[in-house]
């Protein structure tokens, strides 16, 4: 995203603005003084309703992304002795954190409708390719909405008179985004630009560039990463139709490559953010560490993402002293017990030594160490900062200079190869599992610039190979490259632990009170779900929600991981 493209799109936004008090765009066309047919177009108002939904501003980003769904997934940590927070953030409940990312997810219904509204038959700049466009978009909106949440307004929601919609099951989500996306695949046909001129998206199209075909290709896999997530879940009824349906038809695939978004570290953080937003802000109080699960599994299997990820700890001596506080913590050795076999799985190099009260850790600089998730309040004391690893450069890029940083991923080539894997393990389709694998993990490499070759070498290991083994065992390799390929894109990343069970270290949750946060409603359970933000109270359809669904907590688990 460059940023003459947003430039533009904040005139547009004024344009708009301005001139839809006055008169319409008819008046507009018409009028010697304003703008004339060939120089307006919907696309202008493409690029608002595309960046929000992956790089909010700084307020969100911080709050939906950081403190929620990437340490939902097991990517990031909190609760360093340097953090503001223990890393029972979040699965603890905290309103106003929810509430922040309700109000940006259950809010942002607005953009998509509005670009739909605009190009649809009779809209203003009626445009029947850019329609099919904010069809695929409202398809990624709620599909990241809904698993999310669960049961919210679908069916109703937009419609003309209809103030407080009502909730709607995630089977009728699902198969309500499968019928959009189909809609717009048909609509897009072998059609290649939205138009010609003004007409064609090109570079306001964030996403595909104006490839249309790009975005059928999108649409495809959208729809498949849908359809496998449904399937099995109570009353499914539609999933291995919509599963054959896709995988006859191009998805994306290592000539088309990825559905991505750059990042532009120029324009304002209120505007669009990023993970360095947060982190150069604010001091060692915002930071975070990476999680042991990520970074042991990318430590022992040689992966070659391993320092594109993640930069090495800092090292240093830490002491421990168990007189320190007052009155003396009870479980002193044990949290301490508990940090020094962190290191061990680590395969950290360190030295520890005891003179009377106090116990010395020394651990070498440049060694990748993860920080352990879900760390409670009482144990923060003992996560030293500088003992485990943090983000790499690219991920906490500061802003006011032009960079690539990383990307954010809309949907990959390397999910469409995993999930067509995935069929193929679970008698869907027919093909070669392992091709399919191997195909994944190359593109998913890519995405960071490793080269084919390391990624084949990586694709030999053990963690890869799905010739052989139970099939429950295939499906937990590759679920682990899903969840590998999905840093920075915890949302996503999130949903495949819910759903298919992996990482297994995760998705078992946590027992021991005395060194985790269990939760307040979650008792230890892995995260199912956020609360309702407190806006979804003013719904009176909102109770017969949590009738359906189940109370508002985060430990219910939705319909598709059912």
């Amino acid at each position: 995203m460059k940023n003459n493209t947003l430039k533009l799109l904040g005139l547009a936004v004024l344009m708009f603005a301005a001139n839809s008090c006055t008169k319409d765009f008819d008046e507009i066309n018409t009028d010697s003084q304003g703008f004339t047919a060939d120089e307006v177009s919907a696309k202008f108002f493409l690029t608002s309703s595309q960046v929000g939904l992956y790089a909010p501003d700084r307020f969100v980003y911080w709050r939906a992304q950081l403190i929620h769904s990437d340490r939902f997934a097991g990517h990031f940590t909190f609760g360093h002795n340097s953090s503001w927070w223990s890393d029972g953030l979040a699965y603890d409940f905290n309103g106003s954190y929810t509430d922040a990312t309700y109000g940006w997810l259950a809010g942002y219904f607005g953009n998509i409708k509005s670009f739909g509204d605009l190009t649809i038959e009779g809209g203003e700049f009626e445009n029947e390719f850019m329609f099919a466009m904010s069809l695929i978009m409202k398809g990624l909106y709620y599909q990241m909405y809904t698993d999310t949440f669960g049961m919210v307004p679908y069916t109703e929601a937009g419609v003309d008179g209809i103030l407080t919609p009502k909730y709607d099951d995630q089977k009728t989500i699902y198969k309500g985004i499968i019928a959009d996306l189909d809609q717009a695949m048909a609509i897009i046909g072998d059609t290649e630009r939205t138009g010609i001129g003004v007409d064609d998206a090109g570079s306001n199209d964030i996403y595909c560039g104006g490839d249309l075909q790009q975005w059928k290709r999108l649409a495809n896999t959208l729809k498949l990463r849908i359809a496998m997530r449904g399937y099995g879940a109570p009353g499914d009824d539609f999933a291995a139709a919509a599963i054959t349906s896709a995988m006859s038809a191009p998805l994306l695939d290592a000539a088309s490559g990825s559905v991505t978004m750059r990042k532009d570290f120029e324009i304002s953080k209120w505007s669009s953010a990023a993970y360095g937003d947060v982190w150069n802000d604010f001091g060692g109080g915002s930071d975070w560490t990476v999680s042991s699960t990520l970074v042991n599994l990318l430590k022992d299997n040689n992966d070659p993402r391993l320092t594109v990820y993640v930069k090495p700890a800092k090292g240093g001596t830490f002491i421990y002293d168990s007189a320190a506080s007052d009155p003396p913590d009870p479980n002193f050795q044990n949290r301490l017990d508990f940090i020094v076999a962190a290191l061990d799985a680590a395969g950290a190099n360190y030295t520890i030594s005891t003179a009377g009260t106090e116990t010395t850790i020394e651990l070498g600089s440049g060694q990748f160490v993860g920080q352990p998730v879900r760390i409670n309040g009482d144990t923060y004391p003992f996560v030293r900062y500088d003992l485990f690893s943090t983000p790499a450069d690219d991920i906490i890029q500061s802003r006011g200079k032009e960079a690539d940083g990383y990307p954010e991923i809309i949907l990959s080539s390397a999910e469409a190869y995993f999930l067509q894997a995935e069929a193929i393990v679970r008698g869907l389709a027919a093909g070669d599992a392992q091709a399919m694998m191997n195909a994944g993990i190359e593109e998913a490499m890519k995405l960071w610039g490793i080269s084919g070759g390391d990624a084949a070498n990586y694709a030999s290991q053990p963690i890869a190979d799905i010739t052989g083994g139970t099939d429950d065992e295939k499906i937990e390799k590759i679920a682990t490259q899903r969840w590998l390929a999905g840093y920075t894109d915890g949302f996503e990343a999130w949903a495949v632990v819910r759903d298919m069970g992996y990482p297994a270290e995760l998705a078992n949750g946590v027992s021991d009170p005395v060194i985790f946060a269990l939760g307040d409603d979650l008792n230890g359970v892995y995260p199912q779900r956020m609360r309702y933000g407190s806006g979804a109270q003013e719904n009176p359809n909102f109770d017969a929600a949590l009738s359906a669904q189940g109370p508002n907590e985060q430990g219910v688990t939705l319909w598709f991981a059912q």
